[in-house]
């Protein structure tokens, strides 16, 4: 396991933070809080300890331009911390426990391209440097990875909190170990289902992208959305996974993914040209849950069907209730997964996820950058 800051004395120490505080904004406003949230306990413990800490961050695709509607200013001022307007301008002054956050990295080419001296003027901010970005530790650039080239690298509660996490779920965990796949293409969790495959005792496939797995078994699934170029890895998955495989039974179709559409409910095959299956059916959610009770371990990336349109919310609900009724240790993956956790106001989880892409590559077995040049714990101070 690597190495948390909190090993380290730091008081009145320049410590460089990399957190992910990519958040949405609409009209210049935070729509959605919660990764200002999750960067919280590792900025206030290291307050505590009297650090002087310099956090930097990205917001949006900028492409290496400086762009006003992606500053991080308004998260400085959420935050209530003092922002600096350019990420490689001197900060001044950090007081002990005092918290400043650089404006947006990726206003610098340099930070996607990870170029050293981009590293180099970044890295001369602190003395210390801690990575807590797990979202954004799949990208090795040079806030997450070059800086660490240059300064004593550790990684943050939130980076410890997501590692132990996955480590809980998928390299020791209690069985039954049970995954729940879902989201619409085949072909971006490809990686996930062949590395899962072997390790998990159940591998439930639900959303648009079962729709891929009813084709390659030859069903007619009307105007669902069908992922024609991923027909032969689902026809692989379907020979490797045997017993393992659990898709849906039953669906919700309608017309279009619209609020206030028509529904009806359906089998998983026979479906009319012009109707669409968009979640999972009452008997799908009745076989999930009882499949669920018994679970000692249980991961679950996707929603199960078009989750922000109400008419089809219904399965990605009642996966999410059954979870978190199970009683199992329980690894929600980010991205769309936790966005429909928070929206549906679903709670009772082991671990919620920060993660998108980097939750996705770490579930392929993927080593990260970002965390691949952190300390270990059992290293050298």
């Amino acid at each position: 396991m690597k190495a948390s800051f909190e090993k380290v004395d730091l008081r009145g120490k320049r410590v460089l933070v990399r957190e992910d505080l990519n958040v949405p904004l609409e009209d210049g406003r935070i729509a959605d809080a919660t990764r200002i949230r999750a960067a919280e306990p590792t900025l206030a413990a290291l307050s505590r300890i009297g650090a002087r800490v310099i956090v930097m961050s990205h917001l949006g695709r900028p492409e290496g331009k400086r762009d006003p509607s992606l500053s991080l200013r308004p998260v400085a001022e959420a935050m209530g911390v003092r922002f600096v307007d350019d990420c490689l301008k001197p900060t001044g002054e950090v007081a002990p426990g005092e918290v400043v956050l650089l404006e947006n990295v990726r206003f610098y080419p340099g930070d996607e391209e990870n170029d050293p001296g981009f590293a180099r003027k970044l890295a001369a901010q602190g003395e210390v440097y801690v990575n807590d970005a797990f979202a954004a530790s799949h990208r090795a650039h040079a806030s997450v990875v070059g800086v660490a080239e240059h300064l004593p690298a550790y990684a943050g509660l939130l980076m410890l909190a997501e590692l132990e996490a996955l480590h809980a779920a998928l390299d020791e965990p209690r069985r039954p170990l049970v995954a729940a796949v879902g989201g619409a293409k085949v072909s971006t969790k490809a990686g996930v289902l062949e590395h899962l495959l072997p390790r998990v005792d159940t591998l439930a496939v639900v959303g648009a992208m079962a729709n891929t797995f009813f084709k390659a078994r030859g069903a007619e699934v009307g105007s669902s959305l069908v992922e024609v170029s991923a027909l032969d890895t689902a026809r692989d998955v379907l020979a490797k996974a045997g017993d393992k495989l659990l898709l849906p039974v039953d669906s919700v179709v309608a017309r279009e993914a619209v609020a206030g559409a028509e529904t009806r409910v359906a089998g998983v095959d026979g479906i009319e040209r012009g109707w669409k299956i968009l979640d999972i059916g009452p008997a799908t959610v009745e076989l999930l849950r009882k499949r669920l009770e018994g679970a000692g371990t249980i991961v679950w990336n996707g929603p199960a069907g078009v989750a922000e349109v109400p008419e089809f919310a219904g399965g990605t609900r009642a996966l999410g209730e059954a979870i978190a009724a199970s009683g199992a240790y329980s690894l929600i993956g980010g991205g769309d997964t936790a966005a429909a956790v928070e929206k549906l106001g679903l709670t009772g989880f082991s671990h919620v996820s920060t993660g998108g892409g980097a939750t996705l590559e770490a579930m392929e077995g993927k080593q990260l950058p970002g965390v691949a040049v952190l300390k270990e714990a059992d290293g050298d101070e």
